[in-house]
């Protein structure tokens, strides 16, 4: 793959915002200003912008998106020459682990695999932040799914106050660089920010305490991050504006609706594949005119 930013392929322009206030990949344009604000507030986690107009047809065209994704994960896999990370980030009870059962309910695990990021053990504490989540990228042909990930070390320690605005600024910084070093050897990120309201994550916290079935779901600790939603939200405006860049841009993603979110992300992962121009390995030619016995 080529080394040039430039070159590099990004999600499609059906995600391209619109003058009606449609949705968009937001990214950062290398001459912005850096003094222009960004907020979450600007989008409204109750969007459908790709809507079929009901449930039942929103459901379906996710269903037809994930038989597509199955033949593009195997042409992918067989191509060879790029690597896909899918970054799911959000607050609790946005949705990770459901975007990835509904996204890639048909795909083979041959080559698409998923991490789920917890909180560091102390081995990890005592390396850089980025030392183990270098190890899980993914290798030549494979689609990697982060759920949660690094952007985990620019929120909970901001939010609580563990490290200080220089280090904050340093930690921004240096996954930009990462992030560049990846892109630049062949990976493709996309980077999904699952975006729910108050009401609706109060609504999903309350269902997992009164569903006793959905408790192992629960921490009290969630409650605890919900006292602090409008300090997330600083944290998560701060991230877009200064993670938003030309070779990782972030797409703020609608979540109220599970459907709706689980259209926009496979769309998303969809039309990023097929504008690869990904192609099957040259036939082998001590295979022509083999019969099997």
């Amino acid at each position: 793959m080529s080394s040039s930013i430039d070159a590099l392929p990004f999600p499609p322009a059906a995600l391209q915002v619109t003058a009606e206030g449609g949705w968009r990949p937001w990214r950062v344009a290398p001459d912005r200003p850096a003094d222009e604000p960004v907020s979450l507030a600007a989008f409204d986690p109750a969007a459908k912008p790709l809507s079929r107009g009901s449930k039942s047809r929103d459901q379906a065209a996710v269903e037809s998106i994930a038989e597509e994704l199955d033949g593009l994960q195997n042409l992918f896999f067989a191509d060879r020459r790029f690597r896909l990370l899918l970054v799911l980030q959000g607050t609790d009870t946005s949705g990770k682990d459901g975007t990835v059962r509904g996204v890639f309910s048909r795909t083979s695990p041959l080559g698409v695999h998923t991490v789920g990021w917890q909180a560091p053990t102390q081995p990890e504490k005592d390396r850089d932040f980025l030392w183990r989540i270098h190890q899980k990228v993914p290798g030549a042909g494979e689609i990697m799914v982060f759920n949660r990930s690094h952007y985990e070390d620019v929120l909970v320690p901001v939010v609580n106050g563990w490290i200080s605005p220089d280090q904050t600024r340093q930690r921004l910084a240096q996954i930009n660089d990462f992030e560049r070093m990846l892109a630049q050897n062949g990976t493709v990120i996309v980077k999904c920010l699952l975006h729910i309201g108050k009401d609706e994550q109060r609504e999903r916290l309350q269902a997992r305490i009164d569903d006793p079935a959905k408790h192992w779901k629960f921490s009290l600790g969630d409650v605890e991050a919900r006292q602090q939603w409008d300090d997330y939200q600083r944290a998560y405006d701060q991230l877009l504006k200064a993670t938003s860049t030309p070779w990782a841009p972030w797409t703020v993603i609608p979540a109220n609706s599970k459907t709706h979110r689980n259209l926009m992300v496979g769309s998303l992962v969809r039309d990023t594949l097929q504008r690869l121009g990904l192609r099957y390995p040259p036939e082998n030619p001590a295979l022509k005119g083999l019969r099997i016995s």
